[in-house]
């Protein structure tokens, strides 16, 4: 009777499990973005500011020696979409040099909120960062809510399709056919200001990007991920853990397979130099026109930022 017992509670427990799985991977971004809320959408918190002036500048300064120029291209006291190319995983050498030279060279007084997958806001640490730096999740009705208040928002269309292109596109800007950012600057009627960055995908070279990935490491599936990548920074570890972890080999291939799916494999361990140009604001009738073209508008926003990434360098 035990041993029944037993075996019904362990069936019992796996169903759990496996319902809960299931629920997790069919959740919607809508599904990840509810209930979120942001105090001040586009501010930067004054501890944030004080870190990137005392330590986050003086790092990337050395190194990425980044530069951001055409900040006058960005209009004052209104609302507008800031769209840029994404890189290297996640993003993250190219997002410290904004954040510093955003706070240096435009100020913390003029507010800008960046587009985050809802995801983040469900994991702490990064729930608690994404707030400080006035984060909003990416979706229409936080776009809305911001523009509303005036805020401009800085958004990467490309996602988890552009960030993991293999590293020798680095320079071609290709947002997977994605138009929402479109739909977001013509119902608004708020202008699209260019933005290219040059350099950030040698900071952490990608060789692979597939969906099979992201279902076999399954950890990128759970957070809402429907793609993932092969990194340098990956490639170094895995090896590092089979060839020099000091455990037998089938904890070696767990502790690699946990590696590879980890977000850790996007580190930035190349010190390359980043360059970032803002362009001239395409207005919302003039990129849309009588008709509203999509496919059109979407060559159009691609080739502008494509041509600053090229020039930034």
């Amino acid at each position: 009777m035990t041993l029944i017992n037993d075996d019904n509670r362990l069936k019992a427990a796996v169903s759990l499990l496996r319902d809960q799985l299931m629920v997790r991977l069919s959740r919607t971004t809508k599904d990840w973005a509810r209930g979120i809320e942001v105090d001040n959408p586009g501010m930067f918190s004054p501890g944030v500011v004080r870190i990137a002036n005392i330590l986050l500048w003086p790092l990337v300064r050395l190194l990425f020696r980044p530069r951001l120029r055409g900040v006058e291209n960005l209009p004052r006291g209104e609302p507008f979409l800031l769209v840029a190319n994404h890189s290297a995983g996640a993003g993250i050498a190219e997002i410290m040099c904004f954040i510093a030279l955003y706070l240096r060279q435009v100020g913390a007084d003029r507010p800008l909120a960046g587009f985050a997958l809802p995801q983040g806001f469900s994991v702490f640490p990064l729930s608690k960062l994404l707030k400080s730096i006035g984060a909003i999740p990416s979706t229409y009705d936080a776009a809305g809510k911001a523009f509303e208040k005036g805020v401009p928002i800085l958004i990467f269309p490309g996602g988890d399709y552009e960030t993991l292109r293999p590293v020798w596109q680095a320079n071609r800007v290709d947002f997977g056919g994605r138009t929402g950012f479109l739909n977001i600057a013509r119902s608004s009627g708020v202008p699209i200001i260019p933005l290219g960055i040059q350099g950030a995908h040698y900071t952490c070279p990608i060789f692979l990007r597939s969906e099979w990935l992201a279902w076999m490491l399954l950890a990128p599936r759970l957070i809402g991920l429907k793609r993932w990548g092969i990194s340098l920074t990956g490639i170094l570890g895995a090896s590092a853990i089979l060839l020099l972890a000091p455990l037998g080999i089938e904890w070696r291939l767990l502790l690699t397979w946990l590696w590879l799916g980890s977000p850790l494999v996007f580190l930035p361990i190349i010190p390359w130099r980043i360059r970032m140009q803002v362009g001239e604001p395409i207005a919302a009738q003039d990129l849309f026109g009588a008709e509203a073209d999509m496919k059109q508008a979407l060559r159009r926003v691609e080739r502008e930022v494509e041509t600053l990434v090229r020039y930034a360098g």
